[in-house]
C-alpha cells in the first residue's frame, strides 16, 4: 500500500495510557490486547510510529490486520475498535422455550386425520397455523425435537439410563 493513502493513527495521552493499561495489566481478550497493542505501536505520535509490517512483524498478526485497525480506528473511534460488534441480523434460535414446549407437546399429540405420524413438514406447517411462529423450516422442527429427550422417534424416553445386558453364559464350556 503506498504510504499516501495509509491511514494515520494520533492517540491523546489518555488514549494512550488507557491502551497501556489494557495491555499490560488485568485480563482482557486476546483480540483487545492484540487491537491495543497495534494501536500503540501504530500511534505516529508515541514513541514507536512504526509502518504497518514492522506492527505486523513484531506482534506476529498480518499486515492487513494491522490495516484494518488502523481503518477503523480512524473511522469509528476508539472503544469501536477495541469492542467486537455483536452480529446483527443472525437469528440464533427460533423458538424460545415455550414455543419449544408447544412443539413437544403437538408432537407427543395425535396424529392429524388419514396419518398414521407426525412428519416434520405436518408439524412445521401446524406450528404456523396455531400461530406459534411466524415461519419455520421442517429442519428446524427437527433439530428442536432432537435435542429433547421426550422423542418419540429415540430409543429411550431418557428416563433412565440403559442397563447392560448380562452375559448369556456363566463361562466357556468345553
Amino acid at each position: 500500500m503506498p504510504p499516501a493513502s495509509k491511514v494515520v493513527v494520533r492517540l491523546t495521552d489518555d488514549q494512550r495510557d488507557a491502551l497501556d493499561r489494557l495491555v499490560r495489566t488485568g485480563t482482557h481478550p486476546a483480540a483487545m490486547r492484540r487491537r491495543a497493542a497495534i494501536l500503540l505501536k501504530a500511534d505516529a505520535d508515541g514513541p514507536f510510529g512504526w509502518t504497518d509490517e514492522q506492527v505486523a512483524d513484531h506482534l506476529e498478526t498480518s499486515r492487513m490486520t494491522v490495516m484494518r485497525v488502523r481503518q477503523q480506528f480512524a473511522a469509528e473511534g476508539l472503544d469501536a475498535t477495541l469492542h467486537r460488534k455483536k452480529p446483527t441480523g443472525r437469528q440464533y434460535r427460533k423458538l424460545d422455550g415455550q414455543q419449544e414446549a408447544r412443539l413437544v407437546a403437538l408432537a407427543c399429540s395425535k396424529a392429524p386425520d388419514g396419518r398414521a405420524r407426525w412428519t416434520m413438514k405436518l408439524l412445521a406447517d401446524r406450528l404456523v397455523e396455531l400461530e406459534v411462529v411466524e415461519s419455520i423450516d421442517p429442519a428446524t422442527v427437527w433439530r428442536t425435537l432432537q435435542k429433547t429427550t421426550s422423542s418419540r422417534g429415540s430409543g429411550s424416553s431418557g428416563s433412565s439410563r440403559r442397563r447392560r445386558a448380562g452375559r448369556s453364559s456363566r463361562g466357556w464350556r468345553t
